[in-house]
This record gives C-alpha cells, structure tokens and sequence, in this order.
C-alpha cells in the first residue's frame, strides 16, 4: 500500500467556530499536512464542486453542529455530488448520536471533543491510507477491463476455457485448434492480463466480478 504523503493530500476543515478551525489548521500544518479552512458547509460544498470529478484525495474535518448547514446535512450534500472523501465528525457529547447515525451513513469515523491531538491525527491518517488503498484498487480494476477489452475474439474464448478450469489439450479440442496455438493465446493472455498463471488470472477476474460457468 501507498504511503500518504502531505503533497498530494487536502485535509479539508470545516467548523463555523475559527477559534477550532486555526487550532486545528496549525496541529495538522506542525505535522506536516498543510490544511484548508472552511467557516461552513456552504464553503465547503462550493469547493467541492469545482473538483468534480477530478477529486483527488481529501479528507473532510466536519463539525456537527454549523448554521445554516449542518454537519450531517453537508455530508449527505457531499454524497449526493459522489464525493468520495472520507468524513470525521467531530462533535461534543450531546451529538455523539447524530455521529454514530452518520457513520452508519457512509462517514469515516467521529471524535467525540476535547479529543487529544495525536488520537485526530492518527484517525486522519488513517483515513488516507484506506482511501489510498482503494484509490489503487480502482485503479487496478480500471486497468484490468482494459486488458480484457484488448483480448482477441479467439483470446476470449480460450481465456473461458481457462476459467472454467481446462488443460491446453481439452481446450485444444473444444475450440478445433492445436494446442501450440493454446499456448500461444494462453501466453498472449497472461501478458495482456499482467499474470503468471491462471489461478491468479481467475483471481483477479473474480475480484472484478468476471466469470465464467463451469461445465
């Protein structure tokens, strides 16, 4: 997995309070993460737009309870526009309930205030890393449709064969071919697919939701 590193990362806060939003500005920026303020949803939500749909990689410090947007209702702004940044709320204890209903909504997480600084840190981090991960999954999976796209018609029929669990011979005489022309198609496949033998290629393809039916 991807380290996160400061330079490809906003770590975006948004509190209506700028006491919290410059404490919490100059906690991440000592660390390293240089951070961007927002005095409300609004804001936010504005900036947010102008990023669609290159996003990039963000993460959202939002408080609950804001006017005339509140926090939960930014988040399911933020949702609606397909914004894939993790959210952490951060909230005082008579909102820890709002909180737990957001995470269970698709939010990264919630601090409960005063929280110590290096717990937020961590949970931001974390954060990223996770969202890193599944940035380069994605982008995995990108790369294996087109591998797939790529594949010949001839290719295609051996690579189910292949799924289906098929020696070369039984695939040869399936497809009325020779089994040095298998081979061939089978090497060819491995290369496009970026694999090294057909457990891993079935492997990837599950992960990606292809298949094919055993007989």
């Amino acid at each position: 997995m991807t380290e996160p590193t400061p330079h490809d990362v906003d770590i975006h806060i948004v509190d209506d309070d700028a006491d919290v939003r410059d404490g919490l500005a100059w906690l991440f920026d000592s660390r390293g993460w240089p951070a961007r303020t927002w005095a409300g949803g609004e804001e936010l939500l504005a900036a947010a737009r102008q990023r669609a749909p290159d996003w990039g990689l963000a993460v959202v410090l939002l408080d609950v309870r804001m006017q005339p947007l509140s926090g939960p209702v930014t988040f399911e702004q933020l949702k609606a526009l397909g914004c894939p940044w993790p959210v952490l709320f951060l909230t005082g204890h008579g909102d820890v309930g709002t909180a737990v209903e957001a995470v269970k909504n698709g939010a990264w997480d919630f601090l409960e205030k005063p929280f110590q600084d290096n717990v937020l840190v961590d949970r931001v981090e974390q954060a990223i890393a996770a969202t890193r991960q599944q940035t380069d999954a994605e982008r995995e999976a990108q790369r294996l449709r087109q591998a797939l796209a790529s594949l010949s018609p001839r290719e295609h029929e051996v690579l189910g064969e292949l799924l289906r669990g098929h020696y070369n011979k039984n695939i040869a005489e399936h497809l009325g071919i020779t089994a040095r022309t298998v081979e061939f198609h089978r090497a060819n496949i491995f290369e496009k697919m970026g694999v090294e033998s057909a457990i891993e290629l079935a492997h990837k393809l599950g992960q990606l939701g292809h298949g094919a039916e055993r007989r």
